[in-house]
């Protein structure tokens, strides 16, 4: 593996050694694990030229040296030299003075560790450097070392304790220089590669808020879908309103379809919250365009045209654009068609979005006749309603019958209803024009039947295509119907005469076919002026609800 490498090439450099020898380092302090030094066994070296025997006491000087390594005579690495003393001085260790001074380094040897086994002890100095001696064996004492491993019995345990060191710090935190031509480093954040590392080596996950999303590029680029689970996981449980918009910008960044899902029914459920959060405008042009494209946002279109117009400013300064309202349309692109203008109301739009200068006079003008005038004029931009509830759609008809002949003269056709469970009622289902092909403008209401509050309303209108079939006419946004309160449903339509319903039921049950839910619909008559329509005939033959 590339640390390991790494580390060698490191203590290489720093020993000096080019000879292609494991080096030896002296270390004054405690080991890069925590341990104290080992004083390993000694072995016999020359003091300068050929090696020098002490004169006073007899006793062959011996120059330490702090790891074990090969002896000078040959490749046996027990700890017994034998053959004869090499000339070639040792780089790593300077040369002694004299004979005598080798001697006395001797003898403040321990006894242990100045054993010697068949060698002549009375030798001169003069002797030990002009002739050379005969092959001797020397016994070395080696000293009890502290061994780390020893006290870790798996792999587990011994890298744990090895990724917690300090060289894997200096590794991975620029502690040992290094060069490029030397070795790659991976190309992932160091903090990432090592949560990696030890994922791998101990099943353990180190990850918080500042290094999941490093930690989770890292485990997709080394295939490691278990500490990619991890990742997703922790984001999961982490989602907020206030960091949904760039968790589902990483979401998509990454190809995390699940976590991109979560994101997106947290900014539904919490719309508004989640457009006023700082990271909103942070997002790229295709992330903030999978949201406007939704038809589940809870608010309303005047507050997405207002966050639009933030994020506008800031991705032009990205840019490095004025935020003029030119730029602001060009960096919006296609995102600027998806936020639905007939929605709002005209005052809504008179007062934002007319006024900003991003959109253009043609598109301003068409909006203002698509507010005012009947048939309305085709526009650029969706008219359909967003619905912030998730779930099936349901509607329940309150007809048996359809029969010709219902006539329009500006009253309002009311309808009292209550229903057994709150509900969203998100429109009407409405009768067309028995004549053929026909325009109808149409003002639709529900109404507090108590307090005579109207709770929701639109001023719309529809085509129809002269069947009996029912017209569908959505509220701007849902209106929500609580248990056993009476409310009116109302519709006033301009337009020839249409169809109408009878044999009205007075209870209606909507059972849902995965739940088995009952929502139970209870209509009344509606007194005063209702253009005829009732319980038993009339308009209103159809309510539109999610549960």
């Amino acid at each position: 593996m590339k640390f390991v490498v790494y580390a060698y090439s490191r203590l290489k450099m720093a020993a000096g050694d080019n000879n292609g020898r494991l080096p030896c380092l002296s270390f004054s302090g405690p080991g890069p694990l925590g341990n104290s030094q080992p004083s390993n066994s000694v072995f016999s070296m020359p003091a300068s030229n050929g090696g020098a025997v002490g004169a006073a006491g007899g006793v062959q000087g011996t120059a330490r040296r702090p790891n074990p390594q090969l002896g000078p005579g040959g490749a046996d690495g027990s700890g017994v030299s034998s053959g004869a003393p090499q000339t070639a001085q040792n780089p790593l260790q300077p040369p002694a003075a004299s004979g005598a001074a080798s001697a006395a380094a001797g003898a403040m040897a321990s006894p242990a560790s100045n054993m010697i086994s068949g060698a002549a002890s009375n030798a001169s100095p003069a002797t030990a450097s002009s002739a050379t001696p005969a092959a001797a064996s020397v016994l070395v004492y080696r000293e009890p070392v502290y061994n780390w491993q020893a006290t870790k019995s798996t792999v587990k345990e011994r890298f744990v304790l090895a990724v917690g060191s300090a060289v894997f710090d200096a590794m991975f935190n620029g502690g040992m220089a290094t060069t490029s031509t030397e070795i790659e480093l991976p190309d992932v954040e160091p903090a990432a590669f090592l949560a990696l590392l030890k994922f791998l080596y101990s099943d353990e996950v180190q990850i918080g808020p500042e290094t999941v999303m490093t930690t989770l590029y890292t485990a997709k680029k080394y295939a490691v879908p278990a500490l990619e689970a991890h990742c997703v996981e922790f984001l999961k449980k982490n989602l907020r309103a206030d960091n949904a918009f760039m968790l589902l910008t990483q979401a998509r960044l990454f190809d995390e379809p699940q976590l991109a899902s979560l994101c997106l029914e947290n900014i539904d459920k919490n719309t508004g919250d989640a457009l006023a959060a700082e990271g909103f405008t942070d997002i790229d042009l295709d992330t903030l365009v999978a949201v406007l494209e939704r038809d589940t946002l809870g608010v309303r279109e005047v507050r997405l045209f207002g966050a639009a117009v933030r994020w506008a400013e800031a991705e032009a300064r990205r840019q490095q654009l004025q935020p003029t309202p030119e730029n602001m349309r060009k960096v919006l692109g296609k995102s600027l068609t998806l936020i639905r203008f007939p929605l709002m109301t005209i005052e809504e739009f008179a007062a934002g979005p007319a006024q900003s200068n991003i959109l253009t006079d043609r598109e301003v003008v068409s909006l203002f006749l698509h507010f005012t005038v009947n048939p309305k004029p085709r526009v650029d931009f969706i008219d359909r309603p967003r619905c912030c509830l998730r779930g099936k759609e349901c509607s329940i008809t309150r007809f048996g019958q359809v029969e010709s002949r219902w006539g329009y003269s500006g009253t309002s056709d009311r309808i009292r209803f209550s229903v057994n469970r709150r509900i969203f009622v998100v429109g009407f289902g409405l009768y067309g024009s028995i004549h053929g092909p026909t325009d109808y403008q149409v003002n639709i209401q529900i109404i507090h039947t108590d307090s005579n509050t109207v709770l929701g309303q639109n001023d719309t209108g529809f085509s129809c295509d002269g069947s009996a079939n029912t017209f569908r006419v959505m509220f701007k946004e849902p209106v929500e119907i609580l248990p056993n309160v009476n409310y009116t449903a109302c519709a006033t339509l301009k337009g020839p005469d249409s169809h109408y319903g009878t044999k009205g039921m007075r209870k209606v049950t909507h059972e849902s076919s995965s739940t088995g839910t009952k929502t139970c619909f209870t209509f009344c008559y509606a007194a005063g002026n209702n253009n005829g329509t009732s319980v038993e005939d009339g308009q209103i033959p159809e309510v539109i609800f999610y549960t």
